[in-house]
């Protein structure tokens, strides 16, 4: 049962790790203007993406020196899910040689 939770839970942390990505790929894209934000759909996944990363990169940004327009909030969060992937996986693997 416990194995079965960490491996939900990373594969959250896997999805949630794409959405970062695509945001961040997104953001570009519009700051370049190859994105035209007067579309309604396109509005409404920048729109979507942004509510979900929020809470994520607030904390960060709060700890964060200001780099004026250079965000590394989703960098940072890239590396925090990533080593938080890690430790689950470690604990995953104890969980399997110790048979819980």
């Amino acid at each position: 049962m416990l194995l079965l939770l960490l491996q939900i839970a990373d594969l959250l942390l896997d999805v949630l790790r794409w959405i970062i990505i695509i945001q961040a790929i997104l953001s570009w894209l519009v700051a370049f203007n190859v994105i035209n934000t007067y579309n309604d759909f396109v509005r409404q996944v920048l729109f979507a993406l942004a509510k979900i990363t929020d809470p994520i990169y607030r904390p960060i940004r709060r700890i964060m020196p200001d780099f004026g327009a250079l965000d590394l909030s989703p960098l940072v969060a890239l590396l925090l899910i990533i080593i938080l992937q890690m430790v689950l996986n470690h604990a995953a693997a104890q969980v399997v040689v110790a048979g819980i």
